[in-house]
């Protein structure tokens, strides 16, 4: 397809928006309009210009809404060893073996204390229990950007250390497609924490009934020896529906509990409103750049409360090159039935999050 020239360009334009000027640079058009219905019609102008290989920005100054329009950057041609749909099938082998392998072995931890059952059968539960939290959480960015008509990657599974740390540091996908307005960008990514909350509130409920409950006597016994995990208010309902919640109770987690947890614990800190996290994107789509800077920062001070420093110091090593990602069009406010399900978003987190001390009432 021949590039299209300035003139189909400035004719696309004024047949959508009302056009009061145009300046020509060597880098790109800059349009000047007067709409006040602009924001759905960006939406449209977008849809128009990307397939001729042109991006457009909208954005404010001195009062006046401005129209940039510039080409894409060409790809680059890369010689790959392995295509990216074979690398994402082994990364997704690797992980569930790492996750088996894990699964496995905390079993046997479990039965040298307290026997509940078959490692490789636990196994088996616990790498269905982690991949499904994870690639349920992913497939909810696929079908949020998918109902918006942006393409994404499958799923890429990122390895682990298995036995002496965690089997996978999670999965993530790739945008093949650009981010109009603040509505997408925030439907994209409350999509993924949502969905994948879901399937850990039922890995929940079953990983309670399957953790058993220590006597006084065995806990004496143990104490020292193992690593207390500070649990959160779901986690907490979820063993309290079986009777084995409370200020003098104390669980061993077997493998089915401990995937719930970490899903708990990779929704609370996707929902953190830092740097590109999915509650970043969030808190960028509602306050704007300033604000969801200063978010940023307060959310790493936040982990280092609660004793992730390692979490804080990746955000903020990373934020420090790339703050957040910019919807296309930055002057349109997030719809107002959005803002309101944000309060719903900052109450799941604090659901979610692993305090540092119990909410049993004492």
């Amino acid at each position: 397809m021949s590039e299209p020239t300035q003139e189909q360009v400035i004719d696309i334009v004024s047949s959508i928006f009302v056009v009061q000027n145009i300046v020509i640079t060597l880098e790109r058009m800059e349009f000047e309009i007067t709409d006040p219905d602009f924001k759905e019609k960006f939406v449209m102008l977008v849809q128009r210009l990307e397939p001729l290989n042109l991006v457009c920005f909208m954005r404010k100054s001195e009062e006046r809404l401005r129209i940039w329009v510039n080409r894409l950057p060409p790809e680059p041609k890369k010689r790959r060893f392995l295509s990216r749909a074979q690398i994402q099938r082994i990364l997704f082998g690797v992980v569930v073996a790492f996750v088996m392998i894990d699964g496995y072995y905390r079993t046997v931890g479990v039965n040298e204390i307290v026997r509940i059952g078959d490692p490789l059968d636990f196994a088996v539960l616990y790498t269905f229990s982690l991949v499904g939290i994870l690639g349920v959480h992913e497939a909810g960015h696929i079908v949020a950007a998918k109902m918006h008509k942006i393409g994404t990657s499958w799923p890429y599974f990122i390895p682990g250390v298995p036995v002496f740390g965690i089997p996978t540091f999670g999965a993530l996908i790739q945008s093949r497609g650009l981010t109009t307005n603040r509505d997408i960008l925030f439907d994209v990514a409350i999509a993924g924490p949502l969905a994948g909350l879901a399937i850990a509130v039922i890995v929940s409920f079953y990983g309670a009934y399957t953790s058993p409950v220590l006597d006084d006597a065995l806990v004496e016994e143990l104490s020292g020896s193992f690593v207390r995990l500070n649990d959160s208010i779901l986690m907490t309902l979820a063993l309290a529906s079986f009777g084995k919640a409370g200020p003098d109770v104390e669980v061993l987690m077997s493998p089915v509990l401990f995937a719930a947890w970490l899903g708990f614990l990779i929704t609370f800190l996707n929902l953190l409103p830092a740097w590109q996290l999915d509650g970043g994107h969030m808190a960028r789509s509602i306050f704007g750049q300033k604000i969801h800077r200063i978010a940023t920062y307060a959310s790493i001070a936040v982990l280092f409360l609660l004793r992730y420093e390692m979490m804080a110091i990746f955000i903020l090593l990373f934020s420090m090159r790339n703050m957040s990602a910019a919807p296309l069009d930055d002057v349109s406010p997030l719809s107002k039935n959005r803002k309101i399900l944000y309060v719903a978003v900052i109450i799941i987190a604090i659901l979610c999050a692993p305090l540092p001390f119990s909410v049993w009432p004492q």
